[in-house]
C-alpha cells in the first residue's frame, strides 16, 4: 500500500496582476502569495505525514519545484526530487500565456466547462489525453508494492492533475470537479489491486 499525494503548485500571480493562462511554454516562478501557499502545505504534510516521503517528484518548471522544494524543507531527512517530463503542463496552443477572457473569446465558455468537466481540451491546445493518462497509470503501478511503503509527493500543474483520476480504478470521494485549486491536493492510495481516490481539492 502505498499514499500518494498529488499537489498542485502555488500561485503564480498576486492580487492586481493581469492573470493569464500559464501552460508548458510559460516557466513562471511562484509569486509571493504562492510562496505562501507553499509554506502553508509544508506545514501542513508535516503534520499529516510525520515520517516524511519515500519519493517526491515535479516537474522542470520552476513553480512546481519550488512548491514540492518547500514541502520537503519541511524534514530533516527528505528524498531526492526528481523531475519527471510528462508533469510539465499542457501546451496551451494560441490560448497560451493570454488573458482569459481572450481564452473564452476564442474558444468560449462550453469549452472551458468541457476541459474542467471532462478534460476534453479545446481546439488548438497542444495536448494528449490518452498519453497523460498512460503516464499516470504506469506511474501509480510502479510506486505500488506487496508491501506497506513510505508517502508519495507529485508535485504538478492543474492541466494534468486532472487526468490521474482516470487511472484510478475506485473513487470514495465525490471530486466535484477534476480542477485542482492551487495550493490543493489529492490523495490516492495504491494496492496491488489498484487503486482508490481518498481525497480530493484539500487546501490546508
Amino acid at each position: 500500500m502505498t499514499d500518494i499525494y498529488i499537489v498542485r503548485h502555488g500561485n503564480t500571480f498576486d492580487k492586481g496582476d493581469t492573470v493569464t493562462r500559464v501552460g508548458a511554454r510559460t516557466d513562471l516562478p511562484l509569486s509571493m502569495s504562492g510562496q505562501v501557499q507553499a509554506g502553508q502545505l509544508a506545514v501542513h504534510f508535516r503534520e499529516i505525514v510525520p515520517q516524511g516521503f519515500g519519493a517526491a517528484f515535479c516537474s522542470e518548471l520552476q513553480r512546481t519545484r519550488q512548491t514540492a522544494q518547500a514541502i520537503l524543507d519541511a524534514y530533516e531527512k527528505r528524498p531526492e526530487l526528481s523531475e519527471l517530463e510528462f508533469l510539465r503542463e499542457v501546451d496551451y496552443g494560441p490560448d497560451e500565456n493570454q488573458p482569459e477572457d481572450q481564452v473564452i473569446a476564442r474558444i468560449g465558455e462550453a469549452a472551458l466547462e468541457a476541459w474542467d468537466r471532462d478534460a476534453t481540451p479545446p481546439p488548438g491546445w497542444d495536448v494528449s489525453p490518452d498519453e497523460i493518462k498512460v503516464e499516470w497509470a504506469n506511474l501509480l503501478n510502479t510506486l505500488t508494492g506487496p508491501r506497506s511503503s513510505a508517502p508519495v509527493l507529485i508535485v504538478t500543474s492543474n492541466g494534468i492533475a486532472r487526468f490521474v483520476l482516470n487511472a484510478v480504478m475506485s473513487v470514495r470521494c465525490e471530486p466535484g470537479s477534476i480542477k485542482l485549486k492551487t495550493g490543493a491536493y489529492g490523495l490516492i492510495r495504491t494496492e496491488p489491486d489498484g487503486a482508490t481516490l481518498l481525497e480530493w481539492n484539500v487546501r490546508p
